[in-house]
């Protein structure tokens, strides 16, 4: 009876672990093309439009990391509030997207590791960074999900921030 108890658990993980395949750049791109509503492929990076937002998908299969971004707007054309609204977002509202800034342009992106990466993961990540993007200067959102607290930059005292260092 134990033998058998045994057999069966490790029949059921066995079968849960070969149901897990590693991601690879091919699903990558195929997935992207199914989402999207249009691709251009160069090399280890997509360019794409989803929802009118464009998006780059770019991967590296030895450093097994995938990323992907969308620009939102130039810094020059920011004021510090924005800035500082997107900092509390990427705590509370931005969720598994986060918003950076590179070459003076401010974008919405999602990393991960390429492998480990799931398909769901994939598709969720896609309208995460979809959501940030166009929600940037508004909700600064990537999901109708927020972690509680402060959501929007409140002035305080310069003295009053520096006590609680």
């Amino acid at each position: 009876m134990r033998n058998l108890m045994l057999s069966a658990i490790l029949m059921v993980l066995g079968t849960s672990f070969s149901l897990g395949q590693d991601m690879t750049p091919e699903r990558l791109m195929e997935i992207i093309e199914q989402q999207a509503d249009t691709v251009s492929v160069q090399g280890n990076s997509a360019q794409f439009l989803y929802n009118e937002t464009m998006l780059v998908c770019i991967y590296d299969e030895n450093a097994n990391r995938m990323r992907i971004v969308s620009p939102i707007v130039a810094l020059e054309k920011l004021e510090e509030d924005q800035v500082l609204n997107a900092l509390v977002a990427n705590f509370h509202s931005a969720l598994d997207v986060k918003y950076a800034l590179s070459d003076e342009i401010v974008w919405s992106i999602y990393v991960h590791p390429l492998r480990e990466l799931s398909d769901d993961q994939l598709v969720d990540a896609i309208a995460q960074v979809h959501a940030a993007a166009v929600t940037f200067g508004t909700s600064y959102s990537s999901t109708n999900l927020v972690f509680p607290g402060n959501t929007q930059k409140k002035e305080e005292p310069t003295e009053k921030i520096l006590q609680k260092f």
